[in-house]
């Protein structure tokens, strides 16, 4: 089971001290006080070092190829260490069209990739140790060009192709008007197989990923079992939004941080998990963030972003999910997207910066490779807290803390009841101004440089165990990353 409690209510803003009474201030109310379990049981297998990830449509993969060569997309990869980089989206359908010698370019197509960019992309991956899964467009059938893009890429990439995708979310096709009814399942995996076969014989063996399914874990668990038996691939993939862009109520920070959106979350989580596992299939979240449509800005570009995404890849850690993929778009920051240039001229020099949910992946690469434990939390009426905690393969203990609540509400103070054989906990926070902030995001005191070096700073805060008791004092709108050394 996911181990990360959930309070059930967003805490009322307190003011400080109370109202005077014969000429006296009265005591600030204590703090609440949520005392959390800690046990030495894992729930699951550890974290799969390549977890971190993030996704771009196709029509960016040229782009993105070419800060291979500038920029500081190299060093904020490296910053990250290992991760996957996926490369779909609509546009691999409807706009973005693989051409050489013998491939013309379609007349729909708005853009084209080639055998440069490919190579491109492939100095990329080997500069910063990142992995790729290439979508083949299914939107126009062309199996035939899909399998010469194919060859293509594993001839540049190598090893680094850890796979391709046949299609971005087909089972929409009808409403993006690429198909007719009557498009299901069936319709769609005999063309796949026009296309693996096509594959096959100009680059056999690689590994097929799909299929890619959009809106919620209800499609995934109809394609998604039916593509494990049918098609039998190497990973399963879906997509989640936690907010509709066009839902009523509308999106908003409040909302993104409810417990029933993380609720929600969890139980998407598990369904697709679910399929996963009853097929022996693992499974990646290959594209996933804040609002569809692109987001929306106030929301999916702030700090409200930053401690979603934190809550979100601790869950899917927990459900046991192969990794994920924060969606992201390099030319508009206005949106959801963990890096971006904030101009046409910075994006034409690849000078992308650090974006709020970009923190979030910082700080949860040092979960790669822990064991998520099951702990028992007390749940107070308030704040808005959550606790997860993990084992590390030294033997340290990660504990993950977030307060959702607005800046001037009360925040708590999380008892980690760790036992005796635990001295101290080091305390790497992620800040900013605000829930609605658009800049000044930390993490463990610092910023991302301007050329996209990260370093954890080696002097955080450190506290203390008395009687096998961790005390963390969580102020409202932040999280914590608390690492328990043993004695």
């Amino acid at each position: 089971m996911l181990a990360v409690a959930l309070a059930l209510a967003l805490s009322p803003a307190v003011p400080a001290w109370g109202a005077r009474r014969a000429h006296h201030r009265r005591s600030a109310p204590p703090l609440p006080t949520i005392s959390v379990d800690v046990p030495t049981a894992a729930t699951g297998p550890p974290v799969p070092p390549e977890f971190l990830g993030m996704s771009f449509e196709v029509a960016s993969l040229a782009q993105l190829g070419d800060y291979a060569h500038s920029g500081d997309l190299v060093n904020l990869l490296r910053s990250l260490g290992p991760g996957v980089l996926r490369f779909g989206g609509v546009t691999a359908d409807t706009r973005v069209v693989w051409t050489d010698a013998v491939t013309p370019a379609a007349p729909w197509a708005a853009q084209s990739i080639s055998t440069g960019d490919l190579e491109n992309l492939a100095t990329l991956a080997e500069l910063t140790g990142w992995h790729v899964l290439l979508t083949l467009g299914l939107g126009h059938f062309e199996p035939r060009a899909a399998a010469r893009e194919a060859a293509a890429a594993r001839s540049a990439l190598g090893p680094w192709l850890a796979g391709i995708e046949i299609g971005n979310e087909p089972n929409g096709y009808p409403i993006e008007h690429l198909r007719s009814d009557p498009w299901g399942f069936v319709q769609y995996s005999e063309q796949v197989n026009a296309y693996r076969a096509a594959v096959e014989t100009a680059a056999p063996g690689i590994p097929l990923v799909g299929p890619d399914t959009s809106g919620s874990s209800a499609y995934f668990a109809q394609w998604g079992y039916a593509e494990a038996v049918d098609q039998r691939p190497a990973l399963l993939t879906g997509h989640h939004y936690a907010l509709n862009c066009a839902q009523i109520p509308p999106p908003s920070i409040p909302l993104l941080l409810t417990p029933l959106i993380r609720a929600r979350a969890v139980g998407s989580l598990r369904k697709y998990q679910a399929v996963a596992e009853t097929s022996a299939t693992p499974f990646r979240l290959d594209e996933t963030n804040t609002v569809s449509c692109g987001g929306v800005a106030g929301i999916s570009n702030t700090f409200a972003s930053a401690l979603w995404a934190v809550s979100y890849l601790v869950q899917a850690m927990f459900a046991g999910v192969d990794g994920i993929n924060l969606e992201g778009n390099p030319g508009n920051c206005l949106g959801y997207t963990p890096i971006c240039a904030p101009s046409a001229e910075r994006l034409a020099r690849g000078e992308l910066g650090a974006q709020p949910e970009w923190y979030a992946l910082l700080m949860t690469k040092a979960l790669i490779g822990d064991v998520p434990l099951s702990t028992t939390t007390s749940r107070p009426r308030q704040p808005n807290v959550e606790v997860a905690t993990l084992r590390a393969p030294d033997g340290a203990l990660h504990a993950v803390i977030l307060d959702d609540d607005p800046t001037g509400s009360r925040g708590a103070v999380v008892k980690l009841h760790v036992g005796r054989g635990f001295s101290r906990a080091a305390l790497e926070w992620l800040r900013a101004g605000s829930l609605s902030a658009l800049a000044g995001v930390t993490l463990g005191g610092r910023a991302v440089s301007p050329d996209g070096e990260w370093h954890s700073s080696p002097k955080l805060p450190h506290v203390r165990a008395r009687g096998g008791v961790i005390s963390v004092t969580v102020p409202p709108a932040s999280a914590c990353l608390a690492t328990i050394v043993p004695r």
